[in-house]
């Protein structure tokens, strides 16, 4: 695979960051482009950035130019043609089309277009196959110069990508009639600097804006057949009360299920244990493992179990029978990682392998390969 160059919108935000810890060192990526608000466009990216993660800042990234958030080219160049967008939903609404416009793939971390029809809203172990949509978008068409147009691709919200992870298996095997999940979020997943520690500390704030609705609207896609109109919403019921902890990293979320076919405590364990779907396909950032169930009475738990896979895998335990409905469980997954940046990345790996990074002229005889 080669190494492309890419840019990043946002960058200087918590996101942002995720995206240039995980590219710089990055085989098939290189990151050439950075972009972020009027008040860090023409600073160094050191200047302009307060650089919070537990790694250090590359300091080839520190001394590069942050750009304004337009489709403008690099100081030594064009503008990359694959775009990781790291915008609040205001913004990306603005800004995410005008990218696309101009020819690049936006692999978009945002809500802002996690809904529309023609857009895919992707996790690759759960549905790969709705990156079909990208070609329904009047983006897509052809330039006048014969290349590829660009498009917009997102990932779901950090709470809906560690769920679908371990309910996909379930959906396939057994079917879901309904559902109830109880999230306990970390106070990264609000961005920096986040919810104020007087608010926070000592406490459990049961109210996340949009949260429920966003949670309970992507599974819903996410676990939806892809049709000849689009997206066919799953069939079941979804019930989410989302609150905000005093975690550092990693949401926790309690699950009950009903099943449309009965299910055994090993057929539940068998599920999860040989759900593979991107196996052989050496995406670099995909985790060997993506549902990972620990025996323990007492796991997962954020401090111990966010880091699994490199931050990619949901962890799922506590394993028992439901009084209400058929099952319950736990499941912990690290949300800026596979939640946020680890999860656009990963879409990006899958649109390389599928020939949709490739903007060459004549290059889109179409290579629509669903991933096994």
């Amino acid at each position: 695979m080669e190494r492309r160059k890419v840019g990043i919108l946002g960058a200087t935000g918590m996101v942002g960051q995720r995206f240039i810890q995980l590219l710089n060192n990055h085989p098939w990526f290189e990151v050439a482009w950075l972009a972020a608000s009027d008040r860090s466009a023409g600073k160094t990216y050191g200047e302009a950035c307060k650089w919070k993660l537990d790694t250090p800042l590359p300091a080839r990234i520190a001394a590069m130019t942050v750009m304004p958030n337009v489709p403008s080219g690099t100081p030594d160049g064009e503008l990359p043609k694959i775009i990781f967008a790291a915008l609040d939903a205001e913004h990306a609404l603005e800004l995410e089309p005008q990218f696309a416009a101009a020819g690049c793939a936006v692999v978009s971390n945002s809500s802002a277009f996690r809904m529309a029809a023609d857009v895919p809203l992707v996790v690759p172990e759960v549905n790969a196959d709705h990156l079909t949509l990208i070609e329904q978008q009047s983006w897509r068409k052809t330039l006048d110069d014969g290349r590829p147009g660009g498009y917009i691709v997102t990932n779901p919200n950090c709470c809906a990508i560690g769920l679908v992870l371990a309910l996909k298996p379930l959906e396939e095997r057994f079917g879901i009639e309904s559902l109830f999940v109880s999230t306990m979020q970390a106070v990264s997943g609000a961005g920096y600097p986040g919810v104020a520690s007087l608010d926070i500390l000592g406490n459990v704030i049961p109210y996340i804006k949009n949260e429920e609705e966003k949670l309970q609207e992507e599974v819903g896609k996410l676990l939806g057949r892809l049709g000849r109109g689009g997206v066919e919403m799953l069939d079941a019921k979804l019930s989410a009360h989302c609150n905000r902890v005093a975690v550092e990293d990693g949401h926790m979320e309690c699950v009950s299920i009903k099943l449309r076919t009965k299910a055994s405590r090993q057929d539940m364990l068998a599920a999860w244990s040989e759900f593979a779907p991107l196996a052989g396909q050496k995406l670099p950032t995909a985790p060997e493992q993506p549902v990972e169930f620990d025996e323990s009475p007492d796991r997962p738990q954020p401090r111990l179990d966010r880091m699994r896979g490199h931050g990619m895998a949901a962890t799922v335990g506590r394993l028992r029978e439901c009084n209400l409905l058929d099952w319950k469980f736990v499941v912990l997954s690290h949300n800026t990682i596979r939640g946020a940046a680890g999860a656009a990345v990963l879409n990006a790996e899958v649109l390389a392998r599928l020939g949709k990074l490739d903007f060459k002229k004549a290059e889109v005889a179409q290579r629509d390969v669903v991933l096994a």
